[in-house]
């Protein structure tokens, strides 16, 4: 490579003329950029390197060797001793270390220098916070993170990847298929597409059979840009309408980026792999329906659901858990176990059957208990309230097309999405002093929020749920004791139904409100508790609430799946909004601080991860039914129903099998029922005054007096026991 002015650059392999070009601009001063020129020479090809186009008017070969010439009257000696120490480009690796270049570098020739290992396994870069392309020129001082499929930036772009090689695939398939987006998202990736055609669960395999060829032509990815017009003739000519729409929707200075690998070009923003080569553990998981852009008005589109590893072992083990995930499906267990119901007549409202609401209400009763312990009390506020709350508290500026409205008498009415505006007008029916707080209030209020009907998931995702809200009002040096005791309080929880989990403090986005002063209080007091505490978190900086800081609980169930469900946020905006005061020892009014928190989150959604947690199987003293008599014949049903009425007198959820079948039958059953107890009556148990007594956890435990077995069961359900199971009895 040379540079006509005296200047040699050699380069082992040829460059982007982007990156060379940048690399000279890097170390030359600004009013000697304009005298670059490129000998282009033979240069054909068909489309411009990104960035040199747009600086120069030129189009360069990727492929090919070029030599760019300088001014004459530009040569070394000529450069200030100041230029020259700014040529010098310093890269802060994620461990600390530091890199030196004279010149700009892409992020995989950065992977390279450090190892060609790390380069092999390297999926995208992290340039001071932000994931970006392998291909992205690094051009000045920063942060810089490799990222590989370890990372969760890096298996973005390793399934993005993935997604594109599918929809290259369907498109050698299918030619006629129109494509949408192909994004990745947790777990996986899935991409849009509008087919004539219907394409099945059935096409899945033939869909891997020509991913895979693709996978072994190891095709080349490589990036481009087009003008904004190009872009959409491009489209146009392969009359694909839904890239033309994406495009004719980007803001007018937007950067149009393509991917290409092979004959399949893509509109895509990135990140991507250098290959396809990697991309060899995948699995189409399912197809569903989705709208055009989320909005029920376009379009229903297929969505092909997939997801990728870099190992086959890793794939297979994602396999097996999501087999159990199955099996563990709310939706199917409670159905079979008879504790909720969905109804075409109320599409996203649950309702729960009798044994249902006994769980729900043993939940709540465990609710109102802790919180009680804990200094709260609890409160109720309506289901309904006027426009102008919801107006004063932003909701219906921001929320309102989730709002279910009405009007009364000539009034807007909203049903309510969130609790704490009535919380507020509780906070201020009356005057309140620094005696008073904290004031720790609770509410189990039922809420509504409009959901999409292609969003609605059984229990998970619902129209209307039970929130276990709590809301605070305290006084600012009152923050950091307050959120210790909420912390405790979750913590107590989450450890009762043996959930894992981890801390992330999200602090200031950009769009906010308030003072820096009372953000860096709150943050400072957020941060404290938990160092207090004792608790590991990560800092999601800038992912906090518009009005404050906030700190949320990602639960771990018994199969590896994250939740987040708890959360302890600070408000500082709504207290103002509504112009809560409160009288301080001085004499006067002060403004409180609000915290917003829950433990279970929505109790309905709760109740679906309890099931899937336990696989229906609860521990017995949240089952909605503790113990199953099982009468061997019908000559010992009055024993046994001497036996249920002894239950029922000492508080233990119990039933009866009356069925004229044989005891196997009846103990299989009870067992796929997930009873915790059966309790087996014959002559001998009546004879003796005893019950032979069956477990989930040990399978049979013998023969007991009834009272012996009465004092057990109720100290194991007192003390809130998640017995463990130690035999595994097959069901059939």
């Amino acid at each position: 490579m040379l540079w006509q002015a005296g200047w040699n650059r050699e380069y082992i392999r040829p460059l982007q003329c982007e990156s060379i070009v940048r690399g000279f601009l890097f170390f030359t001063s600004n009013e000697l950029k304009s005298t670059l020129v490129c000998d282009l020479g033979d240069c054909s090809s068909s489309r411009p390197c990104m960035g040199v186009q747009k600086m120069f008017g030129f189009q360069c070969s990727v492929k090919r060797y070029h030599t760019f010439f300088v001014s004459d009257s530009f040569l070394p000696d000529t450069v200030s001793e100041k230029e020259k120490e700014t040529r010098i480009m310093i890269i802060t690796l994620k461990d600390g270390s530091k890199k030196e270049y004279a010149e700009a570098k892409s992020v995989i020739d950065i992977a390279a220098d450090i190892s060609e290992g790390l380069a092999r396994v390297a999926c995208a870069g992290e340039v001071d916070g932000e994931v970006v392309d392998l291909r992205h020129v690094v051009d000045k001082d920063c942060e810089l993170s490799i990222l590989t499929f370890e990372d969760e930036g890096g298996k973005g772009a390793f399934r993005h990847t993935t997604s594109h090689i599918m929809a290259q695939a369907i498109k050698r398939l299918y030619p006629d298929v129109k494509l949408a987006i192909g994004p990745s998202i947790a777990d996986g990736f899935y991409y849009d597409i509008d087919s004539e055609n219907p394409i099945t669960t059935e096409d899945l395999a033939k869909i891997e059979v020509e991913m895979k060829k693709v996978v072994k032509e190891a095709l080349p990815i490589t990036r481009f840009t087009k003008s904004r017009e190009e872009a959409i003739a491009f489209f146009k000519e392969k009359n694909e309408p839904y890239k033309v729409e994406l495009i004719e929707d980007l803001p007018e200075d937007a950067e149009i980026s393509f991917y290409q690998q092979g004959e399949f070009v893509d509109l895509c923003a990135g990140p991507h792999l250098m290959t396809t080569k990697p991309v060899k553990a995948f699995k189409l998981t399912s197809i569903a329906g989705a709208y055009w852009r989320g909005s029920e008005k376009n379009k229903m589109l297929t969505r092909i659901y997939g997801t990728s590893f870099t190992k086959k072992a890793d794939l297979e083990e994602y396999i097996t858990r999501m087999e159990e995930a199955k099996k563990r499906d709310h939706r199917k267990l409670g159905k079979e176990l008879g504790l909720f119901m969905m109804s075409d007549e109320g599409p996203g409202f649950p309702f729960f059957l009798p044994k249902g609401m006994v769980l729900k209400n043993t939940l709540l009763d465990y609710w109102r208990e802790i919180h009680q312990k804990a200094g709260y009390v609890e409160i109720s506020t309506p289901i309904m309230l006027a426009r102008h709350l919801w107006e004063t508290s932003g909701h219906w500026d921001h929320y309102k097309e989730n709002m279910y409205t009405t009007v009364i008498d000539d009034q807007d009415f909203a049903i309510k999405p969130m609790n704490c505006p009535g919380g507020i007008l509780v906070y201020q029916s009356e005057p309140r002093s620094y005696r008073d707080l904290p004031l720790r209030m609770g509410e189990l209020g039922l809420v509504h929020r409009h959901e999409k009907s292609g969003q609605l998931h059984g229990l998970m995702r619902v129209r209307c749920f039970t929130q276990d809200d709590a809301h605070i009002f305290m006084m600012p040096e009152q923050i950091r004791e307050e959120i210790k005791g909420v912390a405790k309080l979750i913590d107590e929880v989450y450890q009762l139904f043996g959930f894992k989990y981890h801390v992330e403090l999200s602090t200031r986005p950009e769009d906010s409100m308030g003072s820096d002063e009372d953000w860096e209080m709150a943050t400072d007091a957020l941060r404290g508790a938990l160092d207090d505490l004792g608790l590991n978190y990560v800092v999601n900086e800038g992912d906090g609430a518009f009005y404050g800081p906030k700190i949320d609980f990602h639960l771990e169930d018994s199969i590896g799946r994250t939740w987040q469900c708890g959360t302890i946020q600070l408000d500082f905006q709504l207290p103002l909004r509504f112009n809560c005061e409160y009288v301080g020892a001085d004499g006067e009014k002060h403004r409180p601080i609000m915290i917003h928190r829950v433990a279970f989150g929505s109790i309905e959604r709760f109740i679906g991860i309890l099931i899937e947690h336990f696989a229906g199987a609860f521990p017995t003293w949240l089952a909605p039914v503790q113990v199953k008599v099982l009468p061997i014949s019908d000559k010992y049903m009055d024993y046994a129903e001497k036996v249920v009425n002894e239950l029922k007198e000492s508080g233990i959820r119990v039933e009866i099998d009356t069925r004229a079948e044989k005891i196997g039958y009846k103990i299989r059953e009870a067992r796929l029922q997930k009873i915790p107890y059966m309790l087996v009556v014959g002559a001998k148990e009546e004879e003796e005054g005893k019950v032979s007594v069956r477990s989930r956890f040990l399978g049979d435990e013998g023969a007991k007096d009834l009272g012996e077995f009465i004092t057990s069961i109720k100290a194991e359900i007192k003390s809130r026991e998640n017995r463990k199971v130690e035999v595994q009895e097959e069901q059939k």
